[in-house]
């Protein structure tokens, strides 16, 4: 009960700063952008270059939509810490009151666009298909800010200002820690519903291709900061610890948050659809959804594995074996 209330009294106070945001000037209509993908039209979001106010608007409109859902969704504790941190950060960051400049103008994918209605009284099955859509405009929020920041940081080091990339590097370490918060949120719905009123909705004939993660541009530009990061900073944990210990701190942190991210994928993917292929995968490929989302992780842990203090060895000279075979 206490936490509905407080989730509530958040919900009411990202409503008023989406009042007094729209009173500068009202957000952008969705509908009036075209879609650049099926992945965007279907998630109803959009992607276009905003004004600090304009990006502002339509991120705490995401974060004011999760807020509301997640009074009722299902959600462990320590998931909706992570998500409520991530939308925290996302406000601080959009409204340039976080540690950290925000450029004058972001690439914001985040438009919520006549997400389906799940107000009391609805039903639970329209419910969660809002849920589905909500979940997935936060993840992709948080892919954004987080590219942001990754970018940001990148920046910084470059120019050899090491303490504001320490804090943006940490801003995106939040995002990173929220996105598998937002896809668990997303996912509070039950695996029958999913499997029989959702998963057709994300394959043809109703969308033109099947949907998949690979569409989701905001992630692209996500794991397009992570490579420019490591080209400036390829260096070992043991060398860069000895250079720098708390750069080499930030960046383990931030790339553990990103193997587990992909970790968590796995077991999403198998609470919903168990040991079926994936909708984009072809009947006849020799990997189902879960196997190659444990691929992805496995490719990325062997990749980190020398730059964190922890990193997992074993699959990074299974991996190097396979390449040299």
């Amino acid at each position: 009960m206490e936490r509905t209330v407080a989730l509530r009294q958040a919900a009411a106070v990202a409503g008023e700063l989406v009042a007094a945001l729209s009173a500068l000037a009202p957000a952008l209509v969705g509908e009036d952008v075209p879609a650049e993908s099926t992945s965007q039209s279907y998630f109803r979001v959009r992607e276009v270059e905003l004004s600090d106010q304009q990006a502002a608007l339509h991120g705490v409109l995401a974060v004011h939509r999760g807020l509301e859902d997640l009074c009722e969704a299902p959600l462990s504790g320590a998931d909706l810490e992570l998500e409520i941190a991530g939308m925290r950060q996302s406000v601080l960051d959009l409204t340039g009151a976080a540690p950290g400049a925000v450029p004058d103008t972001v690439p914001d994918p985040v438009a919520p666009v006549g997400v389906p209605d799940a107000a009391a009284g609805a039903s639970l099955e329209s419910a969660w298909s809002a849920r589905w859509l909500i979940g997935h405009q936060v993840h992709v929020l948080f892919n954004v800010c987080a590219a942001v920041a990754v970018a940001d940081a990148t920046r910084r080091l470059r120019d050899g200002d090491g303490d504001a990339a320490l804090l943006r590097l940490a801003d995106a370490t939040v995002y990173v820690r929220g996105f598998p918060a937002a896809m668990t949120h997303a996912s509070t719905i039950p695996a029958d519903y999913y499997m029989a009123s959702i998963r057709e909705t994300m394959a043809p004939p109703s969308v033109d291709v099947p949907l998949s993660g690979r569409q989701h541009r905001g992630y692209k530009l996500f794991r397009a900061a992570m490579k420019h990061l490591l080209s400036v900073v390829p260096d070992s944990y043991e060398d860069l610890a000895a250079r720098d210990p708390e750069l080499a701190e930030a960046r383990g942190a931030l790339l553990e948050a990103d193997i587990v991210d992909g970790e968590r994928h796995v077991t999403l993917a198998y609470s919903m659809v168990h040991l079926r292929r994936s909708i984009a995968q072809k009947p006849e490929g020799p990997d189902n959804a879960v196997a190659e989302l444990r691929l992805m992780r496995h490719r990325r842990a062997a990749q980190y594995a020398s730059l964190i203090r922890f990193g997992d060895h074993y699959v990074a000279d299974a991996v190097a074996g396979l390449r040299h075979s």
